[in-house]
C-alpha cells in the first residue's frame, strides 16, 4: 500500500544557515545535496513543492544596520544573498534529476524568472520544484514572511519551518535545560508568548490566512518526508478555532 501525504501542496521554508552546515557560513554543497534528495523524496510522493531560502550565512541584513549601514541597502544585499542559495539548491536539485525553476522578487532574468504567482502555480501543477528568492522584493521583512506570503498567495496547505530544534519549546532550549517541547500550539499564544517560531508579521500571515505551520529539525535525515505523511514530529502551529 502506497504511502499517502497528509499536505497536497507546501512551503518549505529553509534558513540561510541550514545550508551552511557546521561550518555556519557560506554553502555546504554536502547539505545542499542532502536537502535535495529528500525534497525529491517527497516530490516523488506526487507533493508540489515551493522552497523560500535565507541568506543568514552570507550576510544578514539586521546585522549590517546594526553596524552603521543604511538599513534597506543592508536588506536588499540579504535579498541578494537568497539568490545566491536559491541558485546553489537550484543546482543541486537538477544534478538529481528534478526540474526546478528559481523565481525572484527583483528582477534578473538572466538567472531567474521574475516571480509570478500564475507561473509558480503552473510549475507546481507541473510537478516543478519552485524556489523563491529575493525576498519579497522590500526592505524590512523577513524571509520567514516571505514564506508565509508565498503560502497564502500560492495557496498552500502548510509551511514547514525547517529548524535546528526539534520544535518550539515554552523556553529557549539552549539557555534553559528545563525547557518543555511543544506538541501542539496555537498561533496565539505563540504571539503572546513571544514564542521563538518565526517573527510576529509572518505568524499573524499565516493566522490571518489560516495556513497551519509545523516547526520540525532539519538536521535529521527524512524529516521532511515524515512531515509531510503526517507523523506526530516537530510542534503544530494551528488556528485556535481549531483546537
Amino acid at each position: 500500500m502506497s504511502e499517502q501525504p497528509k499536505y497536497r501542496r507546501i512551503v518549505l521554508k529553509l534558513s540561510g544557515e541550514a545550508l551552511a552546515g557546521s561550518a555556519g557560513y557560506g554553502i555546504d554543497p554536502t547539505v545542499v545535496d542532502s536537502i535535495a534528495r529528500q525534497i525529491k523524496d517527497v516530490l516523488s510522493l506526487g507533493v508540489q513543492i515551493a522552497v523560500v531560502v535565507g541568506g543568514g550565512n552570507i550576510w544578514r541584513g539586521q546585522s549590517g544596520s546594526s553596524k552603521g549601514m543604511d538599513r534597506a541597502t543592508a536588506d536588499y544585499m540579504g535579498m541578494l544573498a537568497t539568490v545566491i542559495n536559491a541558485l546553489a539548491l537550484m543546482d543541486a536539485l537538477e544534478k538529481h534529476g528534478v526540474p526546478v525553476r528559481v523565481q525572484t522578487a527583483i528582477e534578473m532574468k538572466e538567472v531567474a524568472e521574475p516571480y509570478i504567482r500564475r507561473r509558480a502555480i503552473t510549475h507546481l501543477e507541473k510537478n516543478r520544484v519552485v524556489i523563491f528568492a529575493a525576498g519579497n522584493g522590500n526592505p524590512y521583512f523577513s524571509t520567514d514572511t516571505t514564506a508565509a506570503l508565498r503560502a497564502a498567495e500560492i495557496e498552500a496547505d502548510v509551511m514547514l519551518k525547517a529548524t535546528k530544534e526539534a520544535g518550539v519549546y515554552d523556553a529557549d532550549p539552549r539557555t534553559n535545560p528545563e525547557a518543555k517541547k511543544l506538541d501542539e500550539i496555537g498561533y496565539l499564544d505563540v504571539l503572546k508568548d513571544n514564542l521563538r517560531v518565526m517573527d510576529a508579521t509572518a505568524t499573524s500571515l499565516c493566522m490571518d490566512n489560516d495556513i497551519p505551520i509545523v516547526v520540525f529539525n532539519m538536521n535529521q535525515y527524512g524529516n521532511i518526508r515524515k512531515v509531510v505523511l503526517g507523523e506526530p514530529i516537530g510542534t503544530f502551529v494551528r488556528s485556535d478555532r481549531h483546537a
